[in-house]
């Protein structure tokens, strides 16, 4: 069975598992929880909490399960998973490094952990982007190891913009040195934007120096319908107005 748990702070959601879980529980508990949320357009830190008692799910309750995390999939900010069951942590952590959110397990005892890190307020991103419309152009600029959090603020920037039906022409990525991932988890957001962009986009510049400017080949890899330019750091503006061009024509130019 499932049931709602009702002590956690302000804008946590949470479950508790125990016994068998069917659908009828999804469809008791889950649905309507996350489909007021979802109506409120509330981003969503959820805490499910797999007691000792736990069995298992029914056949019916794993297709639920899947079918409302697809449903809902945007709108989760954190998850975490409170549990003894290694099984169910091993899960857990694989199943976490593919979402698009943070997923954290933690044992019986860390409970209150578990509540503490949902409600943490999320650290400064490191990842600043902005979009300029006019050009329909998306720069990013990293500065600091980046995290699951900094690709998920990205985002939830980006998709609604290209949903409304503007075009995203050209990516430039500007910075002196690529910082690197903080986590696995955030080499694998890092893909999973670019697989999830790259027929979107035409051109990527790489207003970039030194030892970052040797990314442009697997950029070209990525972007497989996308071209490549390498421009200096200070070429910025250089390489928005390349990158918002119509039109192809332009190769990688590796001495900028």
């Amino acid at each position: 069975m499932l049931e709602r748990i009702s002590d956690l702070p302000t804008g946590i959601l949470g479950v508790r598992a125990s016994g068998r879980v069917s659908r009828d529980d999804y469809e008791a508990v889950i649905d309507p929880m996350l489909g007021e949320a979802g109506r409120a357009g509330r981003r969503i830190r959820f805490l499910y909490h797999f007691t000792p008692e736990f069995e298992g799910f029914t056949p019916g309750a794993a297709w639920e399960d899947a079918k409302v995390g697809l449903q809902y999939l945007r709108l989760f900010e954190r998850c975490a998973v409170v549990t003894d069951k290694e099984w169910l942590r091993g899960a857990a952590s694989a199943v976490g490094a593919m979402l698009p959110c943070p997923v954290k397990t933690f044992g019986e005892a860390e409970f209150d952990g578990a509540r503490a890190w949902l409600a943490a307020p999320i650290a400064p991103s490191h990842l600043d982007h902005r979009i300029i419309e006019a050009q329909g152009v998306l720069v990013v600029e990293p500065h600091g190891r980046l995290s699951v959090e900094d690709f998920d603020s990205l985002g939830a920037s980006v998709d609604p913009w290209i949903e409304s039906g503007r075009q995203l022409r050209g990516i430039v990525v500007h910075a002196r040195e690529f910082p690197g991932w903080e986590t696995i988890g955030s080499f694998f957001r890092h893909v999973r934007f670019v697989r999830n962009h790259h027929r979107k986009v035409r051109r990527v510049a790489l207003a970039v120096d030194g030892k970052l400017a040797k990314l442009a080949p697997a950029l070209v890899e990525s972007f497989v319908g996308a071209e490549v330019q390498h421009f200096g750091f200070n070429d910025l503006e250089r390489a928005i107005a390349w990158a918002g061009q119509d039109g192809a024509g332009a190769t990688i130019d590796e001495a900028g």
